[in-house]
């Protein structure tokens, strides 16, 4: 699936009949947490028991509902892309339902930790659902969570693309930050006292003159070092070898893996004993082929049916978390570019790659900030488009509006630039409004009460 913005759509606003909608969702949120502890033992997500609600209670067929599935399948297409570890801090809009995708890539063996935290004052239902992503195909679901339990793990089998949709219930509203961080799926280094600091050869490397590779990874540490079992399981061998010299095999059974040391100095263990995470297997040592060699520890992982794997992301310390960014929070703000620049698939400032095609927005355009990442505003263009923009490439449309005007006449406010949007509200005539930006013919504009839409002046 190639990196995409969002695609532009007309996005209705609730106001005319919040009231009724506002009753209809008390009444499903007001089930809902003891129906989601069902949810946690069915097969069904608590996203997908959301939607039938909505189903039941007929808001699948009104504008709300409709608009909600609809984010709900575009945030699958037209997801943005990041890079782990990220974190975001975001914004509900209480009259549009949205929700956002982030797309990212894993390795088998990690395991990826995501977790939500709402603002304060914030009491939103939110979804979150974690997809692997194949192109051509349909997105596979992997784990999901709602607001009862806004912080899961899970862990990644292949190589490949993930994708984390976030949605909040309809009329959710505040803030909320989102971490998706990557860990070793491995509870324990396999060598007491060390890191992945201490490895020293890694997979894939040549072996006896390139007719080989490396199926695994060398963790160097002094001779006697004892060497403990990265998780719990049962020895399913040991022995000598020519290559390996003395040898244990740990079978990974939640995991489905066998886990190989060898070269051991000594073996601490025998066949069918149980063993803990954490428990002494034997010695770091340079039996077998690694007689003329510093000792190490040759660690592997054989996985039923794929044979062996590199084992490194099972064991890869956490990465630093991304901190959140410095400076005033500006969701929920209007802001411009200083000048035309791109819509940006995903956050980092780089060159975009022929595939990656964004769209150029105009300085004077409007944007709508929905989250904050580093150094970068994901953004929402007038048309329904999401993106990300650097925060210094902007300024404030409120503090810096292009211009003000007093309105000759009645001035009907337009949800979107178009002329069949619906209007939001109106401003009498003589009432002064400074305009936050232009889109399509129309300004934005604000009234003396915050008064926000569009019209043509």
């Amino acid at each position: 699936m190639d990196a995409t913005t969002q695609r532009p759509v007309k996005r209705p606003r609730f106001d005319f009949f919040m009231p009724m909608l506002l009753g209809v969702v008390l009444v499903i949120s007001g089930c809902s947490k003891q129906q989601s502890l069902k949810a946690l033992f069915q097969k069904s997500t608590p996203h997908q028991a959301y939607a039938r609600r909505l189903a039941q209670a007929g808001l699948d067929q009104r504008p709300g509902g409709r608009a909600w599935l609809s984010a709900a399948e575009q945030a699958l297409r037209d997801s943005l892309v990041v890079a782990l570890p990220f974190a975001e801090t975001g914004y509900f809009r209480p009259g549009e339902p949205s929700a956002a995708g982030y797309r990212y890539a894993v390795r088998a063996g990690e395991q990826v930790h995501v977790s939500l935290s709402l603002g304060t004052g914030a009491s939103a239902r939110v979804f979150l659902d974690a997809f692997e992503v194949v192109p051509g195909t349909v997105p596979v679901p992997l784990a999901s969570a709602d607001t009862l339990v806004l912080d899961f793990r899970y862990q990644a089998d292949v190589d490949g693309q993930h994708l984390l949709r976030v949605q909040p219930e309809l009329l959710a509203a505040g803030r909320y930050t989102l971490r998706v961080n990557r860990e070793p799926s491995l509870s324990v280094f396999p060598v007491l006292g060390r890191t992945d600091a201490a490895v020293g050869s890694f997979w894939g490397a040549d072996r006896d003159a390139g007719t080989r590779r490396h199926e695994g990874i060398d963790i160097f540490a002094s001779r006697g070092t004892p060497v403990v079992a990265a998780t719990s399981g049962f020895i399913t061998r040991t022995g000598e070898t020519p290559i390996g010299g003395r040898v244990v095999w740990l079978a990974d059974a939640e995991h489905g893996s066998h886990i190989y040391y060898a070269h051991l100095d000594k073996q601490l263990v025998s066949a069918g004993q149980r063993v803990s995470a954490g428990d002494t297997l034997g010695l770091v040592g340079n039996t077998g082929n690694a007689r003329t060699t510093v000792p190490h520890l040759h660690f592997g992982i054989y996985r039923s049916g794929k044979g062996a794997v590199d084992p490194f992301p099972f064991v890869r310390r956490p990465e630093a978390v991304t901190a959140l960014p410095k400076g005033p929070d500006r969701r929920g703000e209007f802001v411009r570019l200083r000048a035309d620049a791109a819509l940006r698939p995903g956050p980092e400032d780089g060159k975009l790659k022929k595939s990656q095609r964004a769209p150029v927005l105009p300085k004077q355009m409007p944007l709508l900030v929905v989250g904050q990442q580093g150094a970068a505003l994901r953004v929402q263009t007038p048309t329904g488009q999401i993106g990300y923009v650097l925060a210094q490439a902007v300024v404030g449309a409120t503090g810096n509006p292009l211009r003000r005007v007093v309105l000759p006449a009645l001035t009907e406010l337009l949800t979107l630039p178009v002329a069949a949007a619906p209007a939001g509200g109106a401003l009498a005539a003589q009432t002064s409004v400074v305009v936050l930006g232009q889109a399509a013919g129309f300004s934005l504009l604000r009234g003396p009460q915050g008064e926000t839409g569009w019209a043509i002046i």
